[in-house]
């Protein structure tokens, strides 16, 4: 036996040993086929957003089956209070502010802001990448890389023509460029004006096209493996749902007693306290009807077995802005900001024959740890330096218990339309910290014992507020974070 055929031998039985099946091709030379996997990205969906996450108001059956076959993840975090940041942070497995991904890409940069409403602000906003770099190994470069076919759907938002899903190890792309919402034609409905999507029938609703492309992607590619990625336009703004919805959630809304006030204050912001805006409603159960969609069609073709499904967020959701359309109570805030509300995202995995059903893992998790749990899974090497600031979420998923405690980090040195303003912010078990860049202030709370965020310890706990301060700086120095700067044209 030659050493080539040695090494492919013993890599077919390292990947049995992972779990990955392995079968005989028609030269009769054995070749590993791993898992397959559907990643669903849904936009600005809030923590509480789901029924299996609390929600009263909107119906989600499918994504709840979904949790009830898998582990629901309460302490899961979007690398960034907003979109593109996150986005980024799944694909490279890094910090956006390793990458200086840190704002959503078409926000200004300090060289604009005089054209933009934050032009008086204390601060001029960090200067930050508007693009992926092509250098980066993305995670569907290295699925594709090993055998995988690989399909996106939806919103991409990771950077200008020429950095597009087909650019970054994507093979099929539906929809996928640089804009951050539907903002063509009809917006949710057909004809979308989209250069990486044709138009389908007049009306048609562009959840149910994306799920459609994933189904039609999945079946023409059963014999995997697949990597299928349907990143969700919604349920980001413009607020537009189907009409009967609509209707469905307006009738709902008038049965509803409400226990406390339907609104507050953020900061100089209203937010929103209650769920009930119809046309919100209908757009979280349309993205529900097309996950069900696509979870119908693995029964159908018997891929449930050997496919593993990813459900994530990017960012909190919208409760101080745009329409106000959720509330993310208990959390604090929403979109935009570095409380709770902004950053802590609904998450579901499902690993059929390796997760418990209904299970829950309450273990701190972020969005750069799916590029090393996927490749994990797979059965496939993982090479650090392409996800740095990842950690395998596989120990949790098979509950090995707690993994070693680690410190995650936010950094997002920009003003958000949503009220929030330039900071950083460390967790490390239990505390919390915020650190606000134009006064250097911070605050700090114990989450397990103030989800709210309402109490701020930091003047009675100074030695913990100032280790994790510490430890804050310390992580900036590391990554080379990019900061603001003074604004010369703000007014004290």
């Amino acid at each position: 036996m030659n050493r080539r055929h040695f090494l492919k031998r013993l890599g077919a039985a390292a990947l049995l040993g992972a779990g990955v099946s392995v079968s005989r091709s028609v030269s009769g030379v054995r070749e590993a086929k791993g898992p397959n996997f559907v990643f669903f990205l849904v936009d600005d969906l809030g923590w509480m957003d789901l029924g299996c996450f609390g929600s009263r108001f909107y119906e989600t059956p499918n994504v709840d089956r979904l949790a009830a076959q898998g582990m629901r993840f309460t302490n899961a975090y979007a690398a960034c209070p907003v979109c593109s940041p996150t986005r980024a942070s799944i694909m490279t497995g890094k910090y956006p502010a390793r990458l200086r991904t840190t704002d959503y890409f078409g926000a200004p940069q300090p060289d604009t802001v005089q054209r933009h409403w934050t032009r008086d602000k204390p601060l001029l906003p960090a200067r930050y990448r508007d693009r992926v770099p092509l250098e980066e190994v993305t995670l569907a470069e290295a699925f594709k890389q090993h055998g995988y076919a690989t399909f996106f759907a939806g919103k991409w938002h990771l950077g200008p023509e020429g950095f597009w899903p087909e650019d970054q190890g994507f093979d099929f792309n539906k929809g996928g460029h640089d804009r951050g919402g539907p903002y063509g034609g009809k917006r949710y409905f057909s004809p979308y004006g989209n250069p990486r999507l044709s138009d389908g029938p007049d009306g048609e609703h562009l959840p149910d096209r994306l799920a459609t492309e994933t189904c039609e992607f999945i079946e023409e590619h059963r014999d995997g493996p697949f990597l299928a990625y349907l990143s969700f336009y919604s349920v980001h703004t413009p607020l537009m749902a189907r009409e009967d919805l609509k209707a469905k959630y307006e009738a709902k809304a008038r049965t509803i007693e409400h226990d406390g006030p339907a609104w507050g204050k953020e900061g100089d912001r209203e937010v929103r306290l209650v769920q009930d805006h119809a046309v919100y409603a209908g757009m979280v159960e349309a993205m529900d009807q097309a996950v069900g969609k696509v979870l119908d069609a693995l029964d159908r073709l018997d891929l449930t077995r050997e496919t593993i499904v990813f459900f994530m967020s990017d960012n909190g959701g919208l409760s101080t802005s745009e329409g106000h359309p959720t509330s993310n109570l208990p959390l604090r805030a929403g979109k935009g900001w570095l409380y709770e509300g902004g950053i802590r995202e609904p998450m579901i995995v499902r690993w059929p024959g390796r997760v418990q059903a209904g299970s829950v893992c309450d273990e701190p998790v972020t969005s750069t740890d799916f590029y090393p749990t996927m490749l994990e899974m797979a059965g496939l090497p993982a090479k650090p330096e392409q996800h740095l600031d990842g950690r395998s979420m596989v120990p949790l998923l098979r509950q090995q218990g707690p993994q070693k405690a680690r410190a995650l980090y936010w950094h997002y040195p920009h003003y958000g339309n949503q009220g929030g303003t330039p900071g950083g912010a460390i967790r490390l078990g239990d505390y919390k910290l915020i650190e606000f860049y134009e006064d250097s202030r911070v605050e700090l709370y114990n989450l397990r014992d103030d989800l709210g965020e309402e109490k701020d310890l930091s003047a009675a706990m100074p030695e913990k507020a100032a280790q994790l301060r510490q430890m804050l700086h310390q992580w900036r120095s590391d990554v080379g974070a990019a900061m603001p700067t003074a604004n010369p044209n703000h007014e004290i």
